[in-house]
């Protein structure tokens, strides 16, 4: 008998996806599915190490914008907006002289309050190309002692290293850290006392040492330790002594599996490894929590839409 043709990966994935996220997303996800067939577009982190200050400007020459300074500002804006409204609802309770103090508290509150993340925004530049526009960043070029002035990475992957708001001498915990992007943009804050780089892959810790040394000084990698550990047993190795941990946990890299055939979870082949990956991702979780000290922060990250591997692992 003929062997039936194999289903290429993508498509099992594009199927699973168009009937699980169209009931989670409902009318988005029309809009959302059509950003995930895209052509993924990158954002340059510029590498704080590099003597290559003129990188800036020449993007900028190339209509590309700081993505993460432009969110600060829509804080900023956000937090003013939140305060005019809080200000008209006090108005139509209070009257006089107690309101006109009352709006001018409120309104010097949302002037003055300190935008998201703002230790580490200043710190962080990431450049990308407006809406629409398919420009390609060109190679990372080396400085004169070759570490490289950008690297190039999804930009959405930024914001869990954002979330983590990471403050001087912090002793830090990236516990599923390669390929690396996180790695480095944590580092580019200045702010790390130590940070510990793991990863349970051989090939992937090795993928992570090299863009250490291709981005980082001699003197900066030293307060970096990077070991290849299973992130569930890392409370075995070193349990309760990090102000600030990272889970950036393995799922089903959504954008991948729908655009590439290679290493794709949605093979069938892996269909176990696949139905798994929410017990996988609390044991990372629970993990990273243990991984803590009393009074620390964790931030918990996917690059899926699944409420399965969001929602349901935190509740």
């Amino acid at each position: 008998a003929a062997t039936a043709p194999r289903i290429p990966s993508t498509r099992l994935a594009l199927h699973h996806f168009d009937t699980s996220y169209s009931l989670h997303l409902g009318d988005l996800w029309p809009s959302v599915r059509a950003g995930l067939l895209c052509e993924q577009k990158y954002g340059a982190l510029l590498n704080n190490f590099s003597a290559a200050n003129h990188v800036s400007q020449e993007l900028e020459l190339l209509n590309a914008t700081n993505f993460v300074s432009k969110a600060t500002q829509k804080v900023q804006q956000w937090q003013r907006g939140a305060a005019v409204e809080e200000v008209a609802r006090g108005c139509q309770e209070r009257s006089g002289e107690g309101r006109n103090v009352m709006q001018a508290e409120m309104m010097t509150q949302a002037e003055t309050s300190p935008p998201l993340c703002a230790s580490i925004t200043s710190k962080i530049r990431c450049y990308t190309f407006p809406r629409g526009d398919i420009t390609r960043f060109r190679p990372a070029r080396p400085d004169a002692l070759g570490l490289l002035d950008y690297y190039l990475m999804d930009a959405a992957s930024l914001l869990p290293v954002l979330a983590l708001n990471v403050q001087p001498d912090d002793f830090v915990l990236d516990l599923c850290a390669a390929p690396g992007g996180k790695t480095l943009a944590l580092l580019q804050t200045g702010f790390c006392g130590h940070l510990a780089a793991n990863d349970v892959s051989v090939s992937r810790t090795k993928r992570l040492y090299q863009i250490l040394h291709s981005y980082v000084p001699r003197e900066v990698r030293e307060t970096v330790s990077v070991t290849c550990h299973d992130g569930r047993d890392w409370e075995q190795v070193k349990g309760g002594t990090f102000h600030k941990v990272l889970v950036d946990v393995p799922c089903t890299t959504d954008r991948h599996s729908a655009m590439e055939e290679e290493n794709n979870i949605f093979h069938n082949r892996r269909t176990k490894e696949r139905q798994m990956l929410p017990l996988l991702q609390l044991q990372l979780l629970m993990a990273g929590i243990l991984a803590a000290e009393p009074g620390g922060e964790v931030v918990y990250s996917t690059c899926s839409l699944s409420p399965l591997q969001n929602e349901c692992v935190i509740e």
